[in-house]
């Protein structure tokens, strides 16, 4: 590997140049691990940047904690009784369930994924 050098005042500097890496989707969950790891793991976190993995991981733990969030919702639903039948009866009864609910996924996803 040949490192090439430009003249910035007095100094020799090398060129360095990143890799181009793919745009993926990083949503709701990836940006919270990322805060998390800013925020408490940061050698982590600056480790996967410099060696350009951290766009790729990210992606993946909120692949991960999509999946795990739609199937826990389904799961409780389904245990729950919470269906379209109880949504046209008693609407403030399911929302109610379904907040519930939801708010419950989202505590085990960040206890299970995103804050570990």
């Amino acid at each position: 590997m040949e490192i090439t050098y430009t003249m910035q005042g007095d100094y020799l500097l090398p060129s360095l140049t990143l890799p181009e890496q793919k745009n993926k989707e990083i949503g709701i969950w990836g940006q919270r691990h990322k805060r998390y790891l800013l925020n408490h793991h940061k050698v982590k976190y600056y480790n996967l940047l410099t060696s350009c993995k951290l766009i790729d991981y990210l992606a993946d733990i909120n692949e991960q904690a999509e999946n795990m969030y739609q199937l826990l919702v389904k799961q409780l639903t389904e245990k729950e009784g919470v269906t379209e039948q109880l949504k046209a009866e008693n609407p403030m009864l399911w929302v109610k369930k379904m907040n519930s609910i939801q708010h419950r996924v989202r505590e085990i996803v960040n206890t299970e994924i995103i804050f570990r």
